[in-house]
């Protein structure tokens, strides 16, 4: 129990810090170092499975089409979820892209009631409406649509939703998403090069290798995170996923200064009331659950 709270912290914190690398990769533009991270996390976790002898696992995936179907759903989902964070990092809306990431419980949820028509408790109904008066106090600050905190929450509900239709390991699920999306990559990559605007071996030595970094950076908290989800309960993992946005909005306010109005601080406020509102209802339910089971 203990070392998977030590991996969960791991994991949550190394999300957390994604900014700060992300911000070493200039001046490739977030299309580059999307491809980029798309290539080299597949290059990782091919050699990863092969070193652990686990590329049956992607020859048993490949023969069962429905599976194949859905992974390639999946790699487009967080090809999306992946491009759009890196160009808000870079485009210095690192706050904004914390709240995709605090936004996507309560999304989640949303997904589930219409896409798997689940019903909803009341408290996670009222976490919900909280969370849309949320967004409209956001929106009226920014003068516009807060887009990317919206396509970073439901791409990764969709990406959710797709995973939890099937049952695959984190490294074979991260190695066959990416292994989808890794040929439009690559010749984005070679078209970059050819043109003489690709960054690529033409910055710096430790540029080059913070570009190669990208699949380490990606794969490296996902095992963490797999080593957690097999030893602790789903409710401690569901109270963790906050420590991830958490941190990407520190860092947002303190490291990079980006401004935050007095609505704009009021507009979260009512976003973290309604994580409160949805993580109180996670909490009853576990309990209810448990016990039961030990009544049963």
């Amino acid at each position: 129990m203990k070392r998977g709270y030590l991996y969960a912290g791991a994991a949550y914190v190394l999300w957390g810090l994604f900014p700060l690398y992300w911000k070493l990769l200039l001046p490739a533009g977030p299309v580059e170092i999307l491809a980029h991270r798309m290539v080299w996390s597949m290059v990782f976790t091919g050699v990863l499975l092969l070193a652990l002898s686990r590329f049956g696992a992607i020859r048993r995936l490949l023969r069962d089409r429905r599976a194949t179907m859905a992974l390639a759903g999946a790699g487009v989902f967080i090809s999306l979820n992946w491009g759009t964070y890196i160009y808000g990092v870079n485009a210095g809306q690192v706050v904004e892209t914390s709240l995709g990431y605090f936004l996507n419980p309560l999304v989640t949820v949303l997904m589930g009631v219409l896409v798997l028509k689940e019903r909803l408790r009341r408290l996670q109904w009222i976490a919900v409406v909280v969370g849309a008066l949320a967004l409209i106090v956001l929106t009226l600050d920014y003068g516009r649509i807060p887009w990317i905190a919206l396509v970073l929450g439901f791409s990764f509900a969709f990406y959710g939703l797709i995973k939890k239709q099937v049952k695959v390991a984190a490294l074979e699920g991260l190695f066959a998403e990416t292994a989808v999306v890794v040929i439009p990559a690559i010749g984005f990559l070679v078209w970059l090069s050819m043109s003489g605007d690709g960054t690529f071996a033409t910055v710096s030595w430790g540029h080059t290798l913070l570009l190669l970094g990208a699949g380490l950076a990606t794969a490296i908290p996902l095992l963490f995170f797999a080593g957690a989800a097999g030893r602790l309960p789903m409710a401690a993992l569901g109270m963790g996923q906050y420590i991830a946005p958490s941190l990407q909005f520190l860092i947002g306010v303190v490291v990079f200064g980006e401004a935050m109005s007095v609505v704009r601080w009021i507009g979260f406020g009512i976003v973290w009331l309604a994580l409160v509102l949805f993580s109180v209802d996670a909490l009853t339910q576990h309990r209810r659950r448990a016990a039961t089971a030990i009544a049963a």
